[in-house]
């Protein structure tokens, strides 16, 4: 599944990859603004951490035993998904799909604009 989120992040407009940690974690980001964050833990899961809204966050994390506060971040703002099997890949994708809204929407309107030009 790790591919998979990984291509599915790519997929994303202007999005690319980078490794501004060293070689782990693995971040994706969209004009230099971080929107994914990919790591292992410790062998067992692949590990997610995605941007969210505060009150979306605090929903997600009362339902779902795999997303919690975000290791390494804003805990308010950021959260953690494991990969872990239990939420349905569509669940992950419209995570991923959030997190990348929250951080374009921050852009630069000409940023923006430039982004639904690409093709």
């Amino acid at each position: 599944m790790k591919n998979t989120i990984i291509e599915y992040c790519l997929q994303k407009k202007g999005a690319v990859k980078d490794y501004p940690f060293g070689p782990d974690p693995l971040v994706i980001k969209i004009e230099n603004k971080m929107f994914a964050l990919i790591f292992e833990d410790m062998g067992k899961h692949t590990l997610l951490n995605l941007k969210c809204d505060p009150v979306i966050a605090d929903n997600l994390r009362e339902q779902h035993g795999a997303v919690r506060p975000a290791y390494h971040m804003n805990k308010k703002h950021w959260n953690t998904v494991a990969i872990d099997g239990s939420l349905p890949e569509s669940d992950v994708f419209a995570m991923i799909d959030h997190s990348y809204d929250l951080v374009v929407k921050n852009l630069p309107k000409s940023v923006r604009e430039s982004l639904t030009e690409m093709s």
